[in-house]
């Protein structure tokens, strides 16, 4: 019996390791969480690109179906890099995202999908190169500027959550009583189980809250089966289903669209490494995660789709609960390919009420803002990173929260395009600059605890999490 029981806590303890394969009953809820976490943040860009575009209801199935599949290519490179080279091999959940989302409605509305997608191609290219040559730049993206990014990441998702919580920007009913019950009933169960919960319970507080807000959601009358039922059971992307053209000013705003967001993919990796592994990523992972984000993009291109990023609220999930084996973002990666090619699990998993996945998801986002500010105070908040820090934010949160700040008589439109629709870039921009301009300061406690890049693999008998988990 105590051979069994130590067994049994060998294999539980294989979801704190990279490698090993844990237990299904452990493996499931752990990617399944992951999925109901961020498979609206999949479908909701490709929806509201197919409506910025003019989409009939096959092209938009069309581009929702890509959308899944590609998020599964992503995040499999990810967990297992291609040749060794095409992929981080750390804990990170990628797909099509909202990253891209402001940019892509300007381009797609403007000029049409066929150059949205060539400007697509061309940015891969340039996310490629920037992973090839990222060793080269690499001290323009020290602690203090992923850290503030990592921040600004985690307080520009609050208003997701929230938009979710009140029922999904748009809706008929939205803000109504209704989509508050049912939201904060989910985050009170998703709390409770995360804080008083032990085991699976715990460690899945995410999957089984949202289990929950569903059953709470029925009776108001949230949750739909009927496109489940007249879902077909298999389909297959179609290669070159429009064509592909170049516009030197899209290709142009696009590829300094995917920079940023490529700054945005490596606060999250660290924010991920940093808090689950105790360690930030080294060259070679990061430049992998970038070169992925870019191959997918250029297959994305030739198969109608949109471009993947990282999943913050993912990374949230990814720090609270230390789970960090690659079989468990595998096993995600899995129904999101499942769900890309049958329509039918598609659509069972569409049937998730949004107050329910904002009810699931806002606990997390917090986790996402303590970490940046965890990698901003490691060396101390000394004068010049607060600095840093305080004038990146206020840029960033500011122009992201005026309407229509950058988008004034004379300013280009490719001004408002890159910096005026995300906290994120603006954010980033100005903290890469005033790091490189304000002179360096020694430090006051040489002998603190760094988290640093590790260049061989850790050892997976240091991933263990403690008793706890």
């Amino acid at each position: 019996m105590a051979k069994s029981e130590s067994t049994e806590q060998s294999l539980d303890e294989a979801l704190f390791k990279r490698k090993g394969v844990p237990p299904i009953g452990s493996l499931v809820p752990m990617s399944l969480q992951h999925v109901v976490a961020s498979f609206a943040g999949v479908i909701t860009p490709a929806m509201m690109i197919a409506s910025t575009c003019g989409f009939t209801p096959e092209q938009e199935t069309a581009i929702i179906q890509v959308a899944l599949i590609l998020s599964a290519i992503d995040t499999l490179l990810q967990q297992f890099p291609l040749f060794g080279q095409f992929g981080a091999g750390l804990p990170i959940l990628t797909g099509v995202s909202f990253a891209f989302l402001p940019a892509f409605q300007a381009v797609g509305g403007e000029f049409g999908f066929s150059t949205l997608l060539g400007a697509e191609l061309v940015g891969g290219v340039i996310a490629i190169l920037f992973g090839l040559f990222y060793s080269k730049v690499r001290k323009l993206f020290p602690p203090l500027v992923t850290g503030t990014v990592i921040f600004t990441i985690g307080v520009s998702l609050y208003p997701t959550a929230i938009r979710y919580m009140a029922g999904g920007a748009g809706t008929p009913n939205f803000g109504g009583v209704s989509n508050w019950i049912v939201g904060l009933i989910t985050f009170a169960v998703v709390f409770a189980f995360a804080n008083f919960g032990k085991g699976v319970v715990k460690l899945g507080s995410i999957f089984f809250g949202i289990i929950i807000g569903c059953i709470v959601a029925l009776p108001f009358g949230m949750v739909d089966a009927s496109d489940v039922l007249s879902a077909s059971w298999f389909s297959l992307p179609q290669f070159m289903p429009y064509p592909i053209t170049f516009n030197p000013a899209a290709c142009i705003t696009l590829g300094v669209v995917y920079i940023m967001v490529n700054v945005q993919l490596i606060g999250d990796l660290s924010a991920a490494a940093a808090g689950s592994m105790d360690r930030m990523p080294n060259e070679r992972e990061i430049g992998g995660a970038i070169k992925a984000q870019g191959l997918v993009s250029i297959i994305s291109a030739f198969f109608g789709g949109l471009p993947t990023s990282a999943f913050g609220q993912n990374v949230g999930i990814i720090v609270s609960t230390k789970v960090i084996n690659r079989w468990v973002f595998g096993g995600a990666a899995f129904v999101f390919l499942a769900a890309g090619l049958c329509p039918k699990l598609s659509a069972l998993l569409l049937m998730i009420p949004q107050p329910v996945i904002g009810g699931a998801t806002i606990s997390v986002f917090g986790t996402i803002t303590l970490n940046g500010i965890r990698i901003l105070v490691k060396d101390g908040l000394t004068p010049r990173a607060c600095t840093v820090f305080g004038i990146s934010v206020a840029f960033g949160i500011g122009i992201a929260q005026v309407s229509g700040s950058l988008a004034g008589p004379g300013m280009p439109d490719w001004i408002s395009t890159i910096f005026g629709t995300s906290a994120i870039t603006p954010c980033a921009v100005m903290a890469i600059i005033l790091n490189s301009v304000l002179p360096p300061e020694n430090k006051s406690h040489p002998d603190e605890k760094e988290l640093r890049p590790v260049e061989d693999e850790a050892d997976d008998s240091k991933l263990v999490a403690e008793s706890d988990h």
